[in-house]
């Protein structure tokens, strides 16, 4: 059977190969290498799981780092998978209804960073994506829309996530100029499926097909039977091949004639394959697929010599797989409404107590029923619910705002949450470690008569105002933060991976590391070559993405005290949050104070610094959680939590 939709797909994979390789892949490239330090989840469904095992493959291979393909339903019904690890999401046209509920679940429950790769830059998908907060789209148009089975977008993915690892790892070369120069071993593709058509037409009527693999080749076998099933050409098994060799030869012994065995290998495993066939039964048809290797080019070259292979077998069978029959039954099983019959994830412990334990290092299974723990817990949570706070001081950059290296406002809800608490007659501080950015886009987002109630702790409280003054830049040098540049010139000189130094004299110097470097390790970097030059380091603090120098006497809690003087406000009538409450986090000062609340990590303190939202909810929707349960007395322009609403 020839001249097939499926075969027409198969015939445009050279201009999709070609538009993969000239495709701009820095944003990808970038989104890659920021998860260099940790193991990745990807997550799709169909052939959009084939690109999250390459994916996984190649990030496993490249960084020795456990990673994780996943179906959308694996984070649906445990979303805190994805609470340590950066999540790829994958999705050809973005309407997978799996895929938009699990990203929306990933973001909202526990994930701290997401990417989501896709094909189409309008989609249901894609419309998440712009509402959700610390999500990046890599967009890979695609001129021709796939049929049933994932062909052109499955390769056109795969060869841009292939490209960017090639790239990084400083071999952006590796790959042919056309897809014509893939090769199975050393043979053209279209060669070494001419010599599989006598395996094809014995291996059909048989109606199985048993598909052992090389770890290292599981990508490919993994979208073979996605084929093969999802077009129900044959039933077929998958196996690596020493699970093969315990038990599953079985099949070979009891029914023979219902199954045929097809082999992914490389030369690691080809001695071995070549012993274990030699052992076979010869009453079953088997084929073998010489891969050279599982660089990215074979890996590619196995997915397309795959995909030409269902072809045969397709043909064998008379079917079209790109275009068959879908009953009515299939389609409304695919878009069940999954919010209606998957619940959320459900509370497991005591709030607070969970993150308390982490911050101490105290983690499963050494956590036991601490009575000081539960007893700190329940005195703070019982104080904090009797206090009317008339002012907040807020961290910005994760607590209202998403952390993240591109400065933007914060988002609407936000918005709309302070504009609330400054009607009411509340009076809102904001410290930040960043400086004249956040008074532009603070004024840009609330009125002008609000302003005068705003108070700006900016510089890490170097600088104090209010949002509409006039910020007076200084150029006084300081002797400290002079030689702490210096120190910093002679690490940049060695290769430490810093991209960015700001200084910002007489308060601070703020280092900006580069993509997927741990801030948290390089505090430990800068810190003790200050220690080394004889200065005193403990006025080092770090975010989630940079590192921080301040200069003596510059403290975020110096706003607090700021506001307190001014507005005449008994100091337990102030209340704090930040996302980084630990030392050295550049919040820890802030959430020193009586009455402090966390949005990511706690304070080490048990009186106060208590993370009380939701375990899955982090930064700005943490942020978000406590704001919608302040509940305000407009007649003493005041407000208090009520957190167990």
């Amino acid at each position: 059977m020839s001249g097939t939709f499926y075969d027409g797909e198969l015939a445009e994979l050279g201009n999709s190969f070609s538009a993969a390789m000239s495709a701009n892949i820095d944003l990808l490239k970038q989104a890659i290498a920021s998860t260099a330090e940790s193991g990745i989840i990807g997550v799709g469904s169909g052939g959009s799981f084939t690109v999250a095992s390459l994916l996984c493959n190649l990030h496993e291979s490249y960084t020795g780092r456990v990673s994780r393909p996943s179906t959308p339903l694996e984070i649906i019904c445990n979303p805190t998978l994805a609470a340590a690890s950066p999540v790829f999401m994958i999705s050809a046209e973005g309407k997978n209804p799996d895929i938009v509920e699990a990203l929306d679940r990933a973001r909202r429950h526990s994930s701290r960073t997401v990417h989501v790769l896709t094909n189409r830059a309008s989609s249901p998908l894609m419309e998440h994506v712009r509402e959700l907060p610390e999500v990046t789209p890599h967009v890979f148009e695609l001129a021709k829309k796939d049929g049933y089975l994932a062909t052109n977008s499955l390769l056109m993915d795969a060869v841009v996530i292939a490209r960017a690892y090639g790239a990084l790892d400083s071999d952006a070369n590796q790959f042919p100029d056309s897809l014509d120069g893939l090769r199975i071993s050393n043979l053209p593709i279209s060669e070494w499926l001419d010599g599989a058509l006598e395996f094809v037409r014995q291996a059909v009527p048989r109606k199985g097909l048993i598909v052992v693999f090389s770890p290292l080749l599981k990508p490919v076998a993994a979208d073979l039977e996605s084929k093969l099933s999802e077009s129900a050409l044959l039933y077929c098994q998958l196996a690596d091949i020493r699970s093969f060799a315990h038990g599953r030869h079985l099949w070979l012994a009891e029914r023979p004639e219902d199954c045929a065995i097809l082999a992914l290998v490389e030369p690691g495993l080809a001695h071995l394959w070549d012993r274990m066939q030699q052992l076979l039964p010869g009453n079953v048809p088997v084929c073998t697929m010489p891969l050279a290797g599982a660089r990215p080019q074979d890996l590619l070259a196995g997915l397309v010599a795959q995909m030409q292979l269902v072809s045969l077998i397709a043909t064998e069978l008379k079917k079209d797989p790109a275009k068959p029959h879908v009953p009515s039954f299939g389609r409304e099983l695919y878009y069940v409404d999954l919010p209606s019959f998957i619940p959320g994830p459900q509370e497991t412990g005591r709030r607070g107590e969970q993150s308390k334990y982490e911050v101490l290092g105290a983690r499963w299974p050494s956590i036991g029923a601490s009575g000081a723990m539960s007893r700190a817990l329940d005195g703070f949570e019982s104080a904090l619910a009797q206090q009317a706070f008339h002012s907040i001081v807020f961290d910005y950059d994760g607590t209202l705002c998403s952390s993240q290296r591109k400065e933007a406002p914060p988002m609407a809800p936000i918005v709309d949450q302070l504009t609330r608490l400054l009607n009411a007659g509340i009076f809102v501080g904001i410290a930040s470690g960043r400086g004249d950015s956040i008074q532009q886009h603070l004024r840009d987002v609330l009125p002008s008569d609000l302003w005068q109630k705003v108070h700006l702790g900016l510089y890490n409280g170097g600088w104090i105002g209010l949002l509409g003054d006039d910020i007076q830049k200084q150029a006084v040098t300081n002797e400290f933060l002079s030689h702490v540049r210096r120190i910093l010139g002679r690490l940049e000189g060695l290769g430490v991976p810093i991209e960015r130094v700001r200084e910002t004299y007489p308060h601070q110097i703020s280092v900006r590391f580069k993509e997927g470097t741990d801030a948290e390790n390089m505090w430990f970097v800068i810190a003790d070559s200050l220690r080394q030059a004889g200065l005193d380091p403990s006025t080092v603090v770090r975010s989630k993405h940079s590192v921080d120098v301040l200069a003596a006497n510059v403290n975020k809690s110096h706003l607090v005290a700021k506001i307190i003087q001014a507005r005449s406000i008994d100091p337990y009538q102030v209340v704090t949050m930040g996302d980084q409450g630990a030392w050295p986090g550049n919040d820890s000062s802030l959430l020193e104070h009586r009455y402090s609340l966390s949005v990511d990590q706690p304070s080490r303190r048990l009186d106060r610094g208590w993370k009380l939202a939701p375990h899955h909810k982090r930064d700005v929707d943490a942020t978000l959680w406590y704001l919608e349960r302040a509940e305000i007395d407009t007649a003493s322009s005041s407000f208090r939590f009520k957190l167990s609403a």
